[in-house]
């Protein structure tokens, strides 16, 4: 009974069972407003979350190139200044230069210091050395972890 309710229950919300896996059908939800492609057009591969290139990423660092995605023109490219940048995103400098830095870094983009070019995506994520931890917040992690497995 519970399976056959179930069953029920996936069909009326447009999801299908296969294999084992669930496979959702899709429908479009509002048919007058669907999307059409009028002059400029932005995409992010399927790959940048498949592949790990989100996950790479932090907030600002992600915030950066996905504004470079959205004004870039159809060879990647954008004219915005970092003081405008900025002010849009409402980042400081020092976390404009720290995101730029690390997308040219990671090979997501690159500059010239005028002219951004969003890149094709490179094979795998390129992990830049992370910044080492203050001192004082490594001592403290380490004495937490220390009082955790005393705790056990």
């Amino acid at each position: 009974m519970f399976l056959r309710f179930n069953r029920q229950a996936d069909r009326v919300a447009g999801t299908v069972a296969h294999k084992g896996a669930t496979m959702i059908k899709k429908k479009i939800l509002n048919a007058n407003r669907i999307r059409k492609i009028k002059g400029g057009f932005s995409f992010v591969p399927h790959r940048f979350v498949g592949d790990g290139f989100l996950g790479a990423l932090d907030q600002k660092e992600l915030l950066l190139y996905l504004f470079l995605v959205i004004v870039a023109d159809r060879h990647g490219l954008s004219f915005y200044g970092y003081d405008r940048i900025c002010s849009l995103l409402e980042l400081s400098l020092n976390e404009y230069i720290h995101a730029r830095d690390k997308l040219i870094e990671m090979d997501l983009i690159d500059f010239d210091g005028n002219i951004f070019q969003v890149l094709e995506l490179p094979p795998k994520p390129i992990h830049g050395p992370k910044e080492p931890l203050h001192p004082q917040i490594a001592t403290l992690i380490h004495k937490t972890a220390q009082s955790r497995e005393y705790d056990r």
